[in-house]
């Protein structure tokens, strides 16, 4: 059998140069200063909005093309090299590039023991266009017995420890490879919907309101006992640096290593729950948020929303104590969110709408230059960020990207 860690000569020589233009793009002048940039955005001591675009979506295009290692383990860590590097050389947008290869740690968590089967459809170049979920539910009355079940965790540090013992073999002696963690992650809704589907899970709350909460109530019981379980074995770590921050932003924040053990109040952690946009916020308040609350309080800081607008249940997100960041999504009510954040120590995410990049053959410029600079203007007095997000081809036309972000540099600086 070969090992997973497999990898050739000219991978190593390939990962090597690659290696060494990450260490030189991690200590040019202009990443220390994007990095200082971050440290005071989300210290609340910004001078303007930081900016990022997420190239994961459209890495075919990106990234891809890019690739010349030949093992899977190597194609892999390549691809993770690029991606660190490839905004701030490329599209010159603010995400910057650690010091060092950041390795995640092996860890599991199947909530309630139930794994949920995907059939994946791609085009013909293989690119994922569309899956669909297997739900084990069916009905909540009949099958409740499913969240009885106790979830399965696990955390591997003898793998993560060989993976690591690997790359450093690789290029160990041109940057450093560190352990890391990016923001704890807890979606209930997305896992509720994954389970029994969407139009099942919303007509569960009128046909059994209250099985549905005790269901709300196990899955926080289940997640709050995963992250007291990474938290017993030393599988939490600090993210207070380069750490990826979920929905698009960086973990950055004025706080000393914490000698000892790190509690989940001492973390980043994630939220989101798109999939309950079709219900009111009387109903968030009463089926949802009592089992978003308990889990997002675990953290230290706290990020929340992607798509769905959050406007509409602010009542309720507003109750965090630890809330730092929150999606300002295209159809959130901006004006609400920016009257609501102003003055305030919590960042205002905005998420352009990805028309602008993603739709069509050419740049829309006076459109997309209209759109942000609505942004400023409604956002002015807040601590903006700007990702952008879900674009999933720039028609490939890479230099497209890059004068995306020169419009919103420009239009920050005419109206911020």
């Amino acid at each position: 059998m070969i090992d997973k860690y497999y990898y050739t000569s000219k991978d190593i020589e390939h990962l090597r140069e690659l290696a060494k233009r990450h260490a030189e793009i991690a200590s040019s002048p202009k990443n220390l200063e994007r990095v200082a940039l971050w440290q005071r955005h989300n210290a609340f001591k910004g001078e303007r909005p930081v900016i990022h675009i997420e190239v994961g979506t459209f890495q075919q295009e990106a990234i891809a093309p890019l690739m010349k290692c030949e093992t899977p383990f190597a194609r892999n860590t390549e691809y993770n090299l690029l991606q660190d590097f490839i905004n701030l050389e490329q599209f010159d947008d603010d995400k910057v590039v650690p010091p060092y290869y950041m390795l995640g740690l092996n860890t599991s968590f199947s909530l309630f023991d139930t794994p949920v089967s995907e059939s994946i459809i791609t085009d013909s170049n293989g690119i994922a266009q569309g899956h669909k979920f297997e739900h084990p539910v069916k009905d909540l009355h009949d099958d409740f017995e499913v969240f009885r079940r106790k979830s399965t965790m696990s955390a591997d540090m003898e793998s993560t420890l060989k993976q690591k013992n690997a790359l450093e073999d690789i290029f160990g002696d041109i940057i450093p490879v560190k352990l890391s963690m990016s923001s704890l992650y807890a979606v209930p809704t997305q896992k509720v919907v994954h389970l029994m589907g969407m139009e099942n899970m919303l007509f569960a709350m009128y046909d059994y309101p209250d099985e549905f909460k005790e269901m709300m109530s196990r899955i926080a019981q289940e997640y709050c006992g995963y992250f007291k379980f990474l938290e017993e074995k030393g599988f939490l770590l600090q993210n207070n640096g380069f750490e990826l921050l979920a929905q698009g932003s960086m973990c950055f924040w004025e706080e000393s290593e914490k000698d000892g053990k790190i509690l989940t109040s001492d973390v980043w952690g994630f939220m989101d729950s798109q999939e309950t946009v079709g219900i009111s916020p009387d109903m968030f308040e009463e089926f949802i948020f009592p089992c978003y609350e308990k889990i997002g309080s675990l953290f230290g800081r706290l990020s929340y929303g992607c798509c769905e607008p959050v406007s509409a249940v602010w009542s309720c997100i507003k109750r965090f104590d630890n809330l730092k960041k929150v999606s300002v999504s295209p159809w959130c009510d901006e004006e609400l969110m920016a009257n609501e954040l102003r003055g305030k120590n919590i960042i205002f995410h905005r998420k352009p709408s990805p028309n602008y990049l993603g739709v069509g053959t050419t740049l829309d410029e006076d459109g997309f230059r209209k759109h942000i600079e609505a942004t400023l203007k409604t956002a002015r007095g807040c601590h903006v960020e700007i990702t952008q997000r879900d674009v999933y081809t720039v028609n490939n036309d890479i230099d497209r990207v890059k004068r995306y972000v020169k419009i919103i540099r420009e239009s920050i600086e005419n109206c911020w």
